[in-house]
């Protein structure tokens, strides 16, 4: 009898422990916090190159995963910072990397007039080259200055759980850096990024989008809009959308926000919008984003269970499309 006293005494206690537990929620932060900001400059000595950053850094002084964002055509270190934010007050250590070459001083150093002009001539083979090549230069460096004396972020990274994401010009070179093949081999994937965000993904002009995203081995998630179109780039809805349906299974997702355009990924507007700001699209990606973090740069168990459980849906609208493989 005693036997089953203390077994029944037990299971109630789980019982309510388990009722007392909060519920994961990826959007729940301290309102009052505000991540430090740090900016930097990269030397790459091997490229002659210069790579502005921009460090969010969560509160606590420990080391935290680190999260890559690449900008879109045009854009800066200091694009996104709705991202940047809430990363870093979730724990992460987030660093935005600015792409000489493909971004804001494309436009700002041209006359009005000249300045699509000048926008369309940057979006080329050899920008996606030097992008491509400034993410491991950027991680070279995180892991020298995470070893530095006296430098500010020494000891607050964990560089052996690393994701990259980025949106538009950003998205492809996410893509790249983390397993999009060409030519039969993932040639610019980086082995220490462990997953990737990619916001408004784009397939290859050229050959099939099963030959380069077939071979991904690593946890993938795409964002994408239905009227998510772009004024440079020829990145059309069809294909944005067929990334996924070309990755092979396991630990990969897609959100569709309804009528979201390309600048829904961003925090400014861009030519050619023509719907308002749905305040819901960002609530949704920071959700989801953040979840997806959690549960592959962490590895913790109740992040994934809500990505992959009708709880993810809480955070989207009825219109919304979220599927997982």
């Amino acid at each position: 009898m005693k036997t089953i006293l203390l077994t029944a005494f037990t299971a109630a206690a789980l019982l309510v422990s388990a009722q007392a537990a909060p519920a994961y929620d990826p959007l729940k932060i301290d309102v009052s916090f505000a991540p430090a900001t740090l900016d930097f400059e990269i030397q790459d000595a091997g490229r002659s190159r210069t790579v502005p950053v921009r460090i969010y850094l969560p509160a606590a002084k420990i080391s935290a995963p680190v999260v890559l964002f690449s900008h879109g055509l045009g854009g800066s270190r200091m694009n996104s910072p709705y991202l940047g934010n809430h990363w870093a007050a979730r724990g992460f250590v987030a660093v935005f990397v600015q792409h000489p070459g493909s971004d804001e001083g494309v436009w700002k150093n041209a006359s009005p007039r000249d300045r699509m002009g000048a926008m369309q001539e940057a979006a080329n083979g050899k920008n996606f080259q030097l992008r491509v090549q400034d993410i491991p230069a950027v991680i070279d460096q995180l892991e020298l200055w995470n070893k530095q004396d006296g430098h500010p972020l020494k000891g607050r990274m964990d560089l052996a759980h690393i994701g990259m994401s980025g949106h538009s010009f950003g998205a492809r070179t996410t893509q790249a850096v983390s397993g999009e093949s060409f030519f039969g081999k993932p040639r610019f994937a980086d082995p220490r990024i462990a997953a990737a965000v990619a916001f408004s993904p784009s397939a290859p002009r050229l050959g099939s989008a099963a030959a380069s995203f077939g071979k991904v081995r690593i946890p993938w998630m795409l964002m994408t809009g239905t009227k998510d179109l772009a004024v440079i780039g020829n990145a059309d809805l069809e294909s944005r959308m067929a990334v996924y349906p070309a990755l092979p299974a396991g630990d990969k997702y897609e959100l569709v926000l309804h009528s979201a355009e390309h600048s829904a990924f961003s925090d400014r507007a861009l030519p050619g919008d023509s719907e308002p700001r749905n305040p819901n699209h960002h609530k949704a990606i920071l959700a989801l984003s953040t979840a997806f973090w959690d549960a592959y740069l962490r590895n913790d168990p109740a992040a994934k269970s809500w990505l992959q459980s009708p709880a993810a849906r809480s955070v989207l609208e009825e219109k919304d499309r979220w599927q997982t493989k």
